[in-house]
């Protein structure tokens, strides 16, 4: 067996380098936008053309209480807009809001909203026209996202959190279940003022809380749309974003166009989006991306494949010269990779299990040739990546590759070198095929070094992420990505208060199912206090007792790799990849060279 996949490990390098050469020197015209389409924008910059971007997962949802994955994510923040969001650095920033206030003792946010923000054209409307947003759009989005009947995946966010969010969530949770109307009918904490001013009441001071607002599962939404489209509507979505929302074909395309009636204008006075529309399209397997990018068919490609990524990118990080023409683009990301262990499980109930797992798998040997070398850093320390601001990052005890120790963990545990150890699977998704290499690596890892043969299942992303919220993947592969640039965003992960009494009910955000008190008592201590510093120093003391009980096994911390058209400008690279295509222009003299 090993010697068969030795040959083909040798027929692939092979074949990736006859690949390459071709990618590299090949005679095959490249497709270029039509520079006839372009037209003039002040400050020499350019109006027009399609944008072309692929993903490799599945779009799930354009309903923004319904995302929690990074495609939809990718789409719908280029369809709506949120009260606050990020400017290019990750400072927050003022969005549908153009001010905002934060009470003295910390418990309640005022957001002043700017006029004249329409949402789409769209039939949901009379006569199709858009309206104008009022703060009574910004209550009714927010209230979504605590209303159990929406199929709502952010609810978790608010509740115990805002006043009166528990309580309405119960509510409507009960409702549906018997399909009466809800005992209570809104979000006390969730109070327009007047048109224009929104307020959000807390029940205690919540630090991260100001972030919130600049998620994604807040854009803001009309009523009209839910009610027009009702249980389509989160394949119809309806915003006041820069693009607006022409059509979805599963698995293989999401198509958005210019909003005509965007608020937003840059520094010299043009109205956003320069371009006249974005092109999503779903193509699974990175290597496939990566050709159509090269032979021009697409304006981005985020990642390398790790076949090729040492024949395009050197030892100093840098494009070797065939591949020069483009544009490379890296940053340390705020994302960590994972396999999950769902404590609840019999087999992971035991500590000693899952930290024997956590000390089977060689993080350096993966980075080096499996991602050759791609992936960022082995993750040693905690769940949080090191390129969070501000945050102790490296102060976190975490695991290194110990046979010795991972052995006579799993011995005391009762499987002396995997004897008697259950059947289990590890469940993920494709991700254009980086993430099987890395599943195939720690298989063959934990049969080595631990004697356990484990399963590998693929399913498609939609499915992968409903099963890991509902429990029914035990063993499995996430990456987190960071919603906003504080540790909460990422520790939340182990916030035991966020699994739900019924073990059949979803934990979108805790999908290990981990419950430890003291964790929790320092997570909510921390989240209590307003000094920012303060506040880092408990949440790494709250992380270094959940890194211990090892919920999780903790791969490698990302860095993102991303190839431009030489033709693309106004790419607002960042440590959370946010797509903000709305300053996004395509430059004539460089298409014309």
């Amino acid at each position: 067996m090993g010697a068969v996949r030795k040959s083909n490990a040798a027929l692939g390098a092979v074949g990736c380098v006859l690949l390459l050469a071709l990618v590299a020197g090949g005679c095959k015209q490249r497709v270029m936008p039509d520079v006839s389409a372009l037209r003039p924008a002040a400050g020499d910059r350019w109006y027009g053309g399609i944008y072309r971007v692929n993903e490799t997962g599945e779009l799930r949802s354009l309903d923004p209480v319904a995302i929690n994955d990074v495609t939809s994510a990718h789409i719908a923040e280029n369809i709506y807009d949120q009260l606050l969001y990020f400017d290019a650095d990750l400072n927050l920033t003022c969005e549908l809001a153009e001010r905002w206030e934060i009470s003295p003792d910390g418990r309640a946010y005022t957001y002043y909203l700017r006029r004249g923000v329409y949402f789409h054209d769209d039939p949901c409307f009379p006569g199709g026209k858009g309206r104008e947003l009022t703060a009574e759009d910004v209550a009714y989005s927010l209230t979504r996202c605590c209303d159990a009947r929406t199929g709502t995946l952010s609810a978790d966010y608010f509740r115990g959190k805002v006043v009166g969010a528990e309580e309405f969530y119960e509510a409507t949770r009960e409702a549906a279940a018997t399909g009466t109307e809800p005992r209570v009918k809104s979000v006390r904490g969730f109070r327009v003022l007047d048109r224009y001013t929104f307020r959000i009441e807390l029940v205690e001071p919540f630090g991260p809380f100001e972030y919130y607002v600049a998620m994604n599962f807040t854009g803001i939404h009309p009523r009209e749309a839910v009610e027009y489209y009702g249980k389509d509507f989160f394949q119809h979505p309806v915003g006041t974003g820069p693009f607006r929302f022409v059509r979805w074909t599963p698995d293989r395309e999401c198509v958005l166009v210019r909003n005509e009636r965007y608020w937003k204008r840059d520094s010299a006075g043009n109205q956003l989006p320069y371009l006249d529309g974005v092109r999503f399209t779903f193509v699974k397997d990175d290597k496939v991306q990566f050709l159509e990018f090269t032979e021009g068919n697409l304006d981005e490609c985020y990642r390398i494949p790790s076949e090729f990524f040492p024949l395009v990118v050197d030892e100093q990080k840098q494009l070797r010269s065939a591949f020069r023409r483009f544009q490379l683009l890296r940053v340390p990301a705020l994302s960590t990779q994972y396999y999950g262990m769902v404590i609840t499980h019999p087999v992971f109930a035991d500590r000693r299990v899952r930290q024997a797992f956590c000390f089977a798998v060689d993080r350096e040997r993966i980075l080096r040739y499996v991602l050759k070398g791609q992936g960022g850093e082995p993750a040693h320390h905690g769940l949080v990546p090191p390129a969070m601001p501000d945050y102790p990052a490296r102060s976190v005890v975490g695991y290194r590759f110990d046979p010795s120790k991972a052995r006579q963990l799993l011995a005391d545990a009762g499987f002396p070198m995997g004897r008697g150890f259950p059947a289990i699977e590890l469940q993920l998704n494709s991700g254009g095929g980086r993430n099987q290499l890395v599943a195939e690596a720690v298989q063959s890892q934990l049969a080595e070094v631990l004697g356990i043969r484990i399963g590998l299942k693929m399913v498609e992303f939609a499915r992968h992420l409903d099963e890991i919220d509902h429990g029914r993947a035990p063993f499995f592969r996430l990456g987190w990505i960071a919603d906003y640039p504080d540790p909460e965003s990422f520790l939340n992960l182990f916030y035991g208060k966020l699994v739900p009494r019924d073990s059949s009910a979803p934990s979108p955000l805790n999908s290990t199912r981990y419950r430890n008190p003291r964790y929790d008592e320092l997570f909510e201590s921390a989240r209590r206090t307003l000094d920012r510093h303060q506040r880092n120093r408990l949440f790494a003391r709250a992380e270094q007792i959940a890194i211990a009980d090892a919920p999780m096994v903790l791969l490698f911390y990302d860095e993102d790799y991303r190839l431009l058209q030489p033709y693309i400008r106004g790419y607002r690279n960042n440590a959370m990849d946010r797509r903000q295509y709305a300053y996004v222009w395509f430059d004539r003299d460089a298409i014309a060279r």
